[in-house]
Protein backbone atom coordinates (compact mmCIF):
# COMPACT_ATOMS: atom_id res chain seq x y z
CA UNK A 1 0.00 0.00 0.00
CA UNK A 2 2.40 3.20 -1.05
CA UNK A 3 -0.30 5.53 -0.21
CA UNK A 4 0.70 9.43 0.43
CA UNK A 5 1.92 9.73 4.06
CA UNK A 6 -0.13 12.90 5.32
CA UNK A 7 1.32 14.92 8.33
CA UNK A 8 -0.49 15.02 11.15
CA UNK A 9 -3.04 17.55 11.39
CA UNK A 10 -3.06 19.89 14.66
CA UNK A 11 -5.89 19.49 16.92
CA UNK A 12 -8.84 21.89 16.56
CA UNK A 13 -8.54 22.97 20.46
CA UNK A 14 -4.92 24.22 19.28
CA UNK A 15 -5.84 26.08 16.05
CA UNK A 16 -8.42 27.65 18.30
CA UNK A 17 -5.96 28.81 20.62
CA UNK A 18 -3.78 29.75 18.45
CA UNK A 19 -6.53 32.18 16.53
CA UNK A 20 -7.48 33.42 19.50
CA UNK A 21 -3.80 34.49 20.58
CA UNK A 22 -3.74 36.46 17.05
CA UNK A 23 -6.90 38.01 17.73
CA UNK A 24 -5.71 38.83 20.93
CA UNK A 25 -2.43 39.93 19.69
CA UNK A 26 -3.82 41.90 16.59
CA UNK A 27 -6.64 43.95 18.70
CA UNK A 28 -4.19 45.55 20.73
CA UNK A 29 -1.55 46.18 17.83
CA UNK A 30 -4.92 47.90 16.17
CA UNK A 31 -5.73 49.43 19.16
CA UNK A 32 -2.11 50.86 19.41
CA UNK A 33 -1.87 52.06 16.00
CA UNK A 34 -5.30 53.06 15.09
CA UNK A 35 -7.47 54.18 18.15
CA UNK A 36 -10.71 52.89 19.41
CA UNK A 37 -12.30 54.44 16.36
CA UNK A 38 -10.22 52.70 13.20
CA UNK A 39 -9.94 49.45 15.24
CA UNK A 40 -13.22 47.07 14.77
CA UNK A 41 -13.45 43.35 14.56
CA UNK A 42 -13.62 43.28 11.17
CA UNK A 43 -10.14 44.81 11.01
CA UNK A 44 -8.77 42.90 13.67
CA UNK A 45 -10.16 39.89 12.34
CA UNK A 46 -8.31 41.10 8.59
CA UNK A 47 -4.99 41.84 10.96
CA UNK A 48 -4.87 38.30 12.23
CA UNK A 49 -5.42 36.91 9.19
CA UNK A 50 -8.48 35.09 10.28
CA UNK A 51 -12.73 35.49 8.59
CA UNK A 52 -14.78 37.83 10.63
CA UNK A 53 -16.82 35.04 11.95
CA UNK A 54 -14.07 33.11 13.20
CA UNK A 55 -13.20 36.29 15.51
CA UNK A 56 -17.25 36.51 16.60
CA UNK A 57 -17.10 33.15 17.54
CA UNK A 58 -13.82 33.75 19.91
CA UNK A 59 -15.54 37.47 20.51
CA UNK A 60 -18.71 37.64 20.14
CA UNK A 61 -18.72 41.78 20.76
CA UNK A 62 -16.17 44.41 20.00
CA UNK A 63 -15.77 45.21 23.94
CA UNK A 64 -15.09 41.57 24.61
CA UNK A 65 -12.40 41.44 22.02
CA UNK A 66 -10.52 44.69 23.04
CA UNK A 67 -11.25 44.41 26.89
CA UNK A 68 -9.56 40.67 26.46
CA UNK A 69 -6.78 41.84 24.64
CA UNK A 70 -5.81 44.34 26.71
CA UNK A 71 -6.16 42.01 29.84
CA UNK A 72 -4.30 39.08 28.06
CA UNK A 73 -1.37 41.37 27.09
CA UNK A 74 -1.06 42.86 30.54
CA UNK A 75 -0.91 39.26 32.04
CA UNK A 76 1.87 38.55 29.45
CA UNK A 77 3.69 41.77 30.26
CA UNK A 78 2.95 40.64 33.80
CA UNK A 79 4.90 37.49 33.38
CA UNK A 80 7.26 39.01 32.37
CA UNK A 81 8.03 41.45 34.73
CA UNK A 82 7.96 38.42 37.76
CA UNK A 83 10.83 36.61 36.11
CA UNK A 84 12.79 39.71 36.08
CA UNK A 85 15.87 38.21 38.92
CA UNK A 86 15.19 41.27 41.53
CA UNK A 87 18.32 43.11 40.56
CA UNK A 88 19.62 47.30 41.28
CA UNK A 89 16.91 49.45 41.41
CA UNK A 90 17.74 51.40 38.54
CA UNK A 91 17.03 48.20 36.01
CA UNK A 92 14.04 47.55 38.09
CA UNK A 93 12.67 51.03 37.11
CA UNK A 94 13.68 50.68 33.67
CA UNK A 95 11.58 48.07 33.41
CA UNK A 96 8.49 49.22 35.45
CA UNK A 97 8.45 52.33 32.86
CA UNK A 98 8.74 50.35 29.70
CA UNK A 99 5.21 49.05 31.08
CA UNK A 100 4.26 52.18 30.48
CA UNK A 101 6.36 53.45 26.81
CA UNK A 102 4.94 50.95 24.70
CA UNK A 103 1.79 49.30 22.44
CA UNK A 104 -0.06 48.23 25.24
CA UNK A 105 0.03 51.18 27.01
CA UNK A 106 -0.76 53.26 23.94
CA UNK A 107 -3.51 50.50 23.51
CA UNK A 108 -4.77 50.87 27.00
CA UNK A 109 -5.36 54.44 26.85
CA UNK A 110 -7.54 54.28 23.54
CA UNK A 111 -9.84 51.68 25.49
CA UNK A 112 -9.56 54.27 28.86
CA UNK A 113 -10.69 57.27 26.07
CA UNK A 114 -13.05 55.01 24.98
CA UNK A 115 -14.86 53.52 28.60
CA UNK A 116 -14.92 57.07 29.13
CA UNK A 117 -17.34 57.88 26.75
CA UNK A 118 -18.49 54.25 26.27
CA UNK A 119 -20.91 53.36 29.20
CA UNK A 120 -21.38 49.48 28.38
CA UNK A 121 -17.19 49.19 28.35
CA UNK A 122 -16.89 51.65 31.57
CA UNK A 123 -17.55 48.99 34.41
CA UNK A 124 -15.34 46.67 32.17
CA UNK A 125 -12.29 48.68 31.49
CA UNK A 126 -12.59 49.97 35.43
CA UNK A 127 -12.29 46.86 36.57
CA UNK A 128 -9.51 45.57 34.22
CA UNK A 129 -7.61 48.71 35.22
CA UNK A 130 -7.93 48.26 39.30
CA UNK A 131 -6.75 44.69 38.13
CA UNK A 132 -4.06 45.13 36.57
CA UNK A 133 -3.07 47.97 38.31
CA UNK A 134 -3.23 45.74 42.04
CA UNK A 135 -1.29 43.02 40.18
CA UNK A 136 1.53 45.75 38.66
CA UNK A 137 1.99 47.20 42.40
CA UNK A 138 2.66 43.95 43.76
CA UNK A 139 5.15 42.65 41.54
CA UNK A 140 6.98 46.13 41.71
CA UNK A 141 6.77 46.09 45.52
CA UNK A 142 8.48 42.43 44.95
CA UNK A 143 11.42 43.65 42.99
CA UNK A 144 12.22 46.76 44.46
CA UNK A 145 12.22 44.54 47.94
CA UNK A 146 10.01 47.00 49.71
CA UNK A 147 8.71 46.29 52.99
CA UNK A 148 5.30 48.09 52.94
CA UNK A 149 4.98 47.61 56.39
CA UNK A 150 6.90 50.91 56.73
CA UNK A 151 5.05 54.32 56.85
CA UNK A 152 4.93 56.08 53.39
CA UNK A 153 7.06 52.90 51.46
CA UNK A 154 3.08 52.09 49.37
CA UNK A 155 3.21 55.26 48.50
CA UNK A 156 6.36 55.85 47.29
CA UNK A 157 6.13 52.54 44.97
CA UNK A 158 2.34 53.91 43.69
CA UNK A 159 4.01 57.08 43.22
CA UNK A 160 6.80 55.43 40.87
CA UNK A 161 4.26 54.06 39.03
CA UNK A 162 2.45 57.19 38.33
CA UNK A 163 5.15 58.71 37.16
CA UNK A 164 5.89 55.82 34.95
CA UNK A 165 2.09 56.06 33.24
CA UNK A 166 3.04 59.85 33.12
CA UNK A 167 6.07 59.29 30.92
CA UNK A 168 4.04 57.11 28.93
CA UNK A 169 1.54 59.68 27.99
CA UNK A 170 4.97 61.80 27.31
CA UNK A 171 6.15 59.43 24.88
CA UNK A 172 2.81 59.21 22.66
CA UNK A 173 3.60 62.51 21.21
CA UNK A 174 7.56 62.97 21.10
CA UNK A 175 10.05 60.41 21.55
CA UNK A 176 10.91 61.44 25.11
CA UNK A 177 13.44 58.97 25.57
CA UNK A 178 17.03 61.36 27.10
CA UNK A 179 14.65 62.77 29.46
CA UNK A 180 12.95 59.65 30.53
CA UNK A 181 16.38 58.15 31.26
CA UNK A 182 17.39 61.12 33.17
CA UNK A 183 14.11 60.68 35.26
CA UNK A 184 14.48 57.32 35.36
CA UNK A 185 18.25 57.40 37.24
CA UNK A 186 16.55 60.07 39.77
CA UNK A 187 14.09 57.43 40.74
CA UNK A 188 16.31 54.46 41.10
CA UNK A 189 18.06 57.33 43.33
CA UNK A 190 15.40 57.88 45.30
CA UNK A 191 14.23 54.69 45.87
CA UNK A 192 17.61 53.48 46.87
CA UNK A 193 17.72 56.15 49.46
CA UNK A 194 14.09 55.59 50.92
CA UNK A 195 13.84 51.85 50.67
CA UNK A 196 17.61 51.07 51.69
Amino acid sequence: MGGVISAPKEPKQDRSRATRQRLLESAVACLAERGWAGSTVTVVAEHAGVSRGAAQHHFPTREDLFTAAVEYVAEERSQALRALPVQDRAAVVTALVGLYTGPLFRAALHLWVAASNEEQLRPRVTELEARVGRETHRIAVELLGADESEPGVRETVQGLLDMARGLGLATLLTDDTARRERVVAQWAALLDARLG
